[in-house]
């Protein structure tokens, strides 16, 4: 199912729209393994472990790299062995299609 998401691309999100209610959001969320429903919806969240601080920033750089491709930034914190991830639409303040289609993408690194 996962394919579905994995072969959109992130859509310019200008605001002015609602966020996804939370049954929109935990139907995406399927479609994005490993992730989680925070903040009463409001973002996702993953947290990724890796075997040094090397691996760590590799995996965050090629991150990076998909989310300038996308156009759609995510919150990034790493350090020696983890990388968290926290993913939202500034514009809406809350999810997006986006959000799910970026952290689909992101499984796939």
């Amino acid at each position: 199912m996962s394919e579905e998401l994995t072969a959109k691309i992130c859509a310019p999100c200008r605001g002015g729209i609602p966020p996804l209610p939370r049954e929109e959001a935990e139907k995406l969320l399927n479609q994005a393994a490993g992730w989680t429903l925070e903040g009463d919806a409001h973002h996702i969240f993953r947290r990724f472990k890796f075997g040094d601080f090397a691996l760590s920033l590799a995996f965050v750089n090629m991150v990076g790299a998909l989310a300038e491709q996308e156009g759609h930034h995510p919150d990034i914190t790493f350090g020696w062995g983890y990388v968290e991830i926290t993913i939202f639409s500034h514009e809406i303040d809350g999810l997006h299609e986006n959000d799910f289609i970026l952290a689909a993408k992101i499984n796939q690194i």
